[in-house]
């Protein structure tokens, strides 16, 4: 692979702010589909099925998968930034190693959340206090969805390599494909053979099976060191070492988000099954919001991580402010688009008055405060680029999710109301931003990291 080869797709040339957008973009596409996916399983639970099913495929058993497979998503992560440092400084053998090891390692995780998903689902629900009403059908989608759980873990280590050279436009094109497959599955399923939650849990599968197969096809042709080969799927230590030391710091901060989320989850369930419906219906609407920001997160991780590997460190500098720019622009634009229309939004997702009022609630008291998130996603994601992993989740899980679990358990009882256990968040993500600015300006982060990698000032 020539140097040539490595900087086709702009990412350590041309004008910043258009390298970023020409990349963002397909990435924001890519997750609006992902989303669009859940939220068409929201509506059609939610209209043909009823509000208890409603709060089984968002609630709780949303909150529980993402523990897991972010955790998985987090881990890959590290092989992402691998990836994309290898091919900005043109090193073709590690590049393949690490995709191949980032392989293996989606095999080895696919067995054991296979086990640990479909014999504890009963066990997490209960922990979670989930209402009788919504156990048995939050058990069967969950069981359901860890049968396949192959097919997310491989489609997110295959949709990471190709990003991390530089190719967000495929993932975004076969998560179109598995967001069409789910309509079909989730109408056929649910509205014509009346199959319930099983219908919805099933749809997903098969569509996610979809989308895994696409991306490891691409991968078996791919015309660079990316190139996948199944006969080398193997763990390559100093690479697998590599990946963890970048990777298990994000999925440790995931996992902690995640237990910080079952702990508020339970926490709503306490306030009963309107409030769990309106909490997941919202969570739907949340998601345009987080499927930007994390957009902007994933851009700048690719971007620095390549120009890092080039040694272009002024380009690196430059491209945070640019994005930080940028995010907290998109930001402001999503907040007064949701603060206008959200209670049209809502009827989306149910038609019970009581569990939209709620919603609305939820929505005036987190949606202004949104731009207060931009500088924790967009300056974690830069240090992160960088191999800089620990001292970010440290601040992440200090900031975010212990501050936000001590709210729960401190002024939650002397206040009980749900509006109580909503204004955490924002308490939480103003706290965090602050302290990544604080790091990232008064840190040494990059000087570390270039020292560590032996690159000259």
């Amino acid at each position: 692979m020539s140097r040539t080869r490595a900087s086709v797709n702009g990412i350590t040339e041309g004008v910043i702010w258009k390298q970023l957008l020409i990349f963002f973009f397909p990435i924001l596409l890519g997750t609006f589909f992902q989303q669009l996916y859940n939220t068409v399983d929201a509506v059609i639970v939610g209209n043909f099925v009823g509000k208890e099913a409603l709060a089984a495929v968002g609630g709780a058993t949303g909150t529980l998968i993402n523990l897991l497979v972010g955790f998985f998503t987090g881990l890959g992560s590290g092989a992402t930034v691998i990836i994309s440092q290898f091919y900005g400084a043109d090193r073709s053998k590690q590049v393949s190693q690490a995709v191949h090891t980032a392989m293996a390692l989606a095999l080895v995780a696919t067995v054991v959340f296979f086990f640990v998903g479909f014999f504890g689902t009963p066990t997490a629900l209960r922990w979670m206090d989930t209402p009788d009403e919504i156990l048995p059908h939050a058990i069967t989608y969950m069981r359901t969805y860890f049968c396949g759980i192959l097919f997310p873990l491989i489609y997110n280590i295959g949709s990471g390599v190709l990003r991390a050279v530089g190719d967000s436009r495929r993932p975004l094109y076969f998560l179109i494909i598995c967001c069409m497959v789910n309509l079909v599955l989730d109408v056929v399923f649910v509205v014509i053979l009346k199959m319930g939650v099983f219908g919805v849990a099933l749809g997903t599968l098969i569509s996610q099976a979809v989308s895994a197969v696409l991306v490891v096809l691409t991968l078996l042709h791919i015309p660079n060191a990316c190139r996948l080969f199944f006969r080398e799927i193997r763990f390559t230590i100093p690479i697998l070492r590599s990946i963890i030391l970048i990777g298990l710091p994000a999925g440790l901060q995931s996992v902690m988000y995640s237990l910080s989320n079952v702990i508020i989850q339970s926490s709503v369930n306490s306030f009963g099954t309107d409030v769990i419906a309106a909490w997941t219906a919202y969570g739907k609407i949340d998601g345009v919001y987080w499927m930007t920001i994390n957009a902007f997160g994933l851009a700048i991780t690719t971007f620095v991580g390549q120009n890092f590997g080039a040694q272009k460190f002024d380009r690196v500098k430059k491209s945070v402010k640019v994005c930080m720019g940028m995010a907290f622009l998109a930001s402001v634009g999503i907040s007064a688009v949701i603060l206008a229309f959200g209670q049209y939004i809502l009827k989306l997702f149910t038609s019970d008055p009581s569990v939209a009022d709620i919603g609305m609630q939820i929505i005036h008291l987190l949606v202004p405060f949104y731009f207060t998130y931009v500088g924790v996603e967009v300056l974690s994601g830069t240090v992160r680029g960088a191999g800089d992993a620990f001292i970010p989740m440290i601040m992440t899980c200090l900031g975010v999710c212990v501050l936000r679990v001590a709210w729960i358990f401190i002024a939650v009882p002397l206040n009980r109301q749900i509006s109580t256990v909503i204004v955490s968040y924002p308490i939480t993500w103003i706290i965090t931003s602050l302290l990544f600015f604080i790091y990232y300006i008064h840190g040494g982060w990059l000087r570390r990291r270039k020292a560590r990698m032996g690159f000259s000032d």
